[in-house]
Order: structure tokens, then sequence, then C-alpha cells
């Protein structure tokens, strides 16, 4: 374990990236996360790539489907899987 207090390993950095940028960080969180990109360029991509992501999702028109047309496809699904397994 390392002796200093703000260091953290890569997945931790990742979980915290990702905690970042739903605004679920704490502030120490951050911080620590702030001191292992300086030093670790993989995380350092990783959060870049992260955050472009999270940009091109907020930028697009994305509808989903209304709860009942879900309901229908998920009884439609149900419905075709015990019809492949009565078959057997």
């Amino acid at each position: 374990m390392s002796k200093f207090k703000f260091t953290i390993p890569c997945n931790e950095a990742n979980h915290v990236c990702d905690k970042s940028q739903y605004k679920n960080a704490s502030f120490w969180e951050k911080i620590k996360l702030s001191f292992h990109l300086i030093y670790c360029r993989a995380c350092k991509d990783y959060s870049s790539n992260n955050k472009k992501l999270s940009q091109a999702i907020d930028k697009s028109n994305i509808d989903c489907l209304d709860p009942k047309c879900k309901k229908a496809m998920k009884k439609e699904l149900e419905k075709a899987l015990a019809e492949q397994k009565n078959k057997k």
C-alpha cells in the first residue's frame, strides 16, 4: 500500500471518474482522482473518452419506448420463450 493518502489504484480511479461525471463523487474523491490522472496516462485517456461519450449522449435526441410498448414486447418475448421451451 502506498504511503500517500491521496493515491488510488486505477480501478478505483475509473470508478470515481464515472461517479464524478454523474455528480456523485465527493470533493475528496475528486482530489484523489486529479492526482491520479497526473501520473497515469491510461486513466487520463479513460477519463477523456468517458467525458466525450457523455457529451455525445447528452447532445443526441434519444427516444425511449413508452412503458406500454415495453410491457407488450416483454409479454411477446416471454410467450416466444415459453413456446420454444415447450417444443423441447
